[in-house]
């Protein structure tokens, strides 16, 4: 599992990966729902606000991966989170963000199970409008997602691969980009 959490969050006004979800912060939330799925190892691409990440997921069994070029967008950390697994001969990666507290361990797992049965399509995550991450692309799909320019991550990809991927639905498109969102979600959480 790649989690991308380098961004600077700049329509957040803050660092959004240390928001506060319940007793954790988000970040440590998408940690800890990563490692509560079967997939055996998680990186964590970081960039800006590297050190209060490191400091703040230090007791985490998690790879670090650095992203230099953060400020360039998500691809930028897709393409340093992939060049980390290649050095790693990993096969395969499911991506996922740090900034969408509703994704489950047992999603993750749907998703495994599905790119499992078929292992030369990529899997992504069916939302009511679109597709979207988390996504679990073979070690085929790395070359593609390289060649990410831009701040759109793995969208693009998905587009292209439209026809020949697997959808595994999920009810809830919850990531956070502003205030707002955030302030939403919190809402909804406490109404649960």
């Amino acid at each position: 599992i790649l989690i991308l959490a380098a961004g600077k969050s700049s329509r957040m006004g803050q660092p959004k990966q240390l928001l506060k979800w319940g007793n954790k912060t988000l970040i440590q939330q998408s940690i800890e729902t990563a490692l509560a799925s079967v997939c055996p190892t998680v990186y964590c691409v970081i960039g800006a606000i590297a050190a209060a990440i490191k400091s703040n997921i230090s007791a985490y069994p998690v790879q670090l991966v650095e992203n230099p070029n953060y400020q360039e967008g998500l691809s930028s950390s897709i393409i340093a989170g992939i060049q980390a697994l290649e050095k790693d001969q990993i096969d395969a990666v499911l991506i996922m963000l740090a900034d969408q507290p509703k994704i489950t361990a047992s999603h993750l797992n749907d998703l495994i199970a599905s790119f499992q049965a078929n292992p030369h399509l990529a899997v992504a995550t069916a939302y009511e409008k679109n597709l979207g991450v988390p996504a679990l692309f073979s070690k085929q799909h790395f070359e593609s997602l390289k060649a990410l320019s831009g701040d759109k991550g793995a969208r693009m990809l998905l587009k292209q691969l439209d026809k020949t991927i697997n959808r595994v639905p999920f009810s809830v498109l919850a990531d956070i980009d502003t205030p707002e969102d955030y302030r939403d979600l919190l809402d909804n959480e406490e109404e649960v």
